[in-house]
């Protein structure tokens, strides 16, 4: 209830909103990590549609320059001729000359039978196998809000639980805000015995420089990271 104990900007970070649509930081580092899960699969397809292609190139190769088609052709004559007049040469003419033949042969081949017939894989199906792994990303980013009914619904079934967990909270709170101004005391200290980097003090002549520049070069408050306004006094 922001009535009951309203935020400071630092501590709204840390906290998960249900009704926010928006996706908040406690949630990107789960959901990153999710995703990064998916990043073994992807290589993976890549790696597998890379070698489908691959191997299709190579048969399609072999089949376009490997083919060979042979011609074969033969012609065969056998002819017996018996001379004379007798009868003997008469009657071997009449065995004998059955025996003669022509015959011509004409063959065609080609070893279009041997050669690979490789089919590529078409658009459709390289969606369809990528579409499981792009399902499961939109997953990842849409989980975030399913998980945020777990804290409703156990709400539901243990009352008392959740009681004691938001007075746990409440006094958490209670116990950081006691103790911010000495952390933060602290780490301001700690800032400004760092040597400032080269942007910053880019930053500071271009500010000293030129003094329209600083409603665009506006410096930012070290504790919560809130932009300059005029309200704002620079701490000695």
């Amino acid at each position: 209830k922001q009535t009951l104990l309203p935020l400071f900007q630092k501590e709204t970070s840390s906290f998960i909103f249900p009704c926010n649509p928006a996706l908040q930081r406690p949630e990107l580092q789960h959901m990153v990590m999710e995703l990064l899960r998916c990043i073994p699969l992807l290589l993976f397809l890549l790696f597998v549609c890379g070698l489908d292609h691959f191997i299709f190139s190579i048969l399609s190769i072999i089949q376009h320059h490997s083919f060979i088609e042979y011609s074969y052709q033969t012609s065969h004559h056998l002819s017996v001729n018996v001379m004379g007049t007798s009868l003997m040469a008469e009657l071997l003419r009449g065995t004998i000359g059955a025996l003669n033949t022509s015959f011509d042969s004409e063959v065609e081949t080609s070893n279009l039978a041997c050669l690979p017939q490789p089919t590529g894989m078409t658009r459709k199906q390289y969606l369809n196998t990528c579409l499981p792994l792009g399902a499961l990303a939109l997953l990842c980013l849409a989980q975030v809000y399913p998980f945020r009914l777990r804290r409703a619904i156990a709400a539901f079934y243990f009352p008392k639980r959740e009681k004691t967990r938001v007075l746990f909270l409440y006094n958490k709170l209670l116990r950081q805000r006691k103790h911010f101004l000495v952390l933060q005391r602290g780490r301001v200290a700690r800032q400004a015995r760092q040597p400032p980097g080269p942007g910053t003090l880019l930053l500071q002549w271009c500010r000293r420089r030129w003094p329209w520049l600083r409603r665009c070069l506006r410096r930012r408050c070290t504790l919560c990271g809130t932009p300059e306004t005029r309200r704002h006094q620079p701490c000695p």
